[in-house]
This record gives structure tokens, C-alpha cells and sequence, in this order.
């Protein structure tokens, strides 16, 4: 198991960037894939960005996939989504997850592959 605390949201206006983080505890961070996800109000929690293991692999909902940028850093344990050129549908809880896996080169894109998930940052951008 992994705890996960997410930061970094906020109010911005549509045009913004921000810059979330997700921080993980524990000395096996390195073996988890890890995404992000998102839940406007009223709406399904939604596939944002995923990264593998390695770092290498990554890939995104078409929605975000010009404007946002995953990374993660396993020595620091964090992985990292920025965010730019927000629009106000970008508006929602952003959650940080992570799935143990053995393979370095996958990611995940379904909230039934993760089994540790964060509290969540909420996200605001105004028109």
C-alpha cells in the first residue's frame, strides 16, 4: 500500500497553468504506475493523464493531451501534472492514483486498475 496527498490546486482564470503534485509515501513508490483522474461536480470521475512506472510511457484523454503534462521523479516519490491553457471545463477534484504493477511499461487508464487513491485537489477555473 501507498498513501498518496495531492496539492497544488486552486482558483484560476481560463488561460492559467497550475501545477499539481502528488506525493507518496513509502520506499516502493518506483513500482506503481500512476494516474490522474478527475470529477466535475454532478459527473463520473473521469481518466486525465497516466504514467508508467518507468516514467517513459505516458499518455493522456484527448481533452488534455496538448495542454497537460505528466511527470513523476521516483527518487522524490512525486509525480507531478501540469497544467496549461485551463479552461473552465477543466474545473473539478483532481485525484492522484497509483497501481502496483510489475511491468515498467504500462500505463493505466481505468479507475477499476487502481487500488490507492488520494483525497483529492480541487481545481477551479473561471471564465
Amino acid at each position: 500500500q501507498v498513501q498518496l496527498v495531492e496539492s497544488g490546486g486552486g482558483l484560476v482564470q481560463a488561460g492559467d497553468s497550475l501545477r499539481l503534485s502528488c506525493a507518496a509515501s513509502g520506499r516502493t513508490f518506483s513500482t506503481y504506475a500512476v494516474g490522474w483522474f478527475r470529477q466535475a461536480p454532478g459527473k463520473e470521475r473521469e481518466f486525465v493523464a497516466a504514467i508508467s512506472r518507468s516514467g517513459v510511457y505516458r499518455y493522456y484523454t484527448g481533452s488534455v493531451k496538448d495542454r497537460f503534462t505528466i511527470s513523476r521523479d521516483n527518487a522524490k516519490n512525486t509525480v507531478e501534472l501540469q497544467m496549461r491553457s485551463l479552461k473552465p471545463e477543466d474545473t473539478a477534484v483532481y485525484y492522484c492514483a497509483a497501481h502496483s504493477t510489475v511491468s515498467t511499461g504500462r500505463y493505466y487508464s481505468g479507475t477499476e486498475y487502481y487500488e490507492n487513491w488520494g483525497q483529492g485537489t480541487e481545481v477551479t477555473v473561471s471564465s
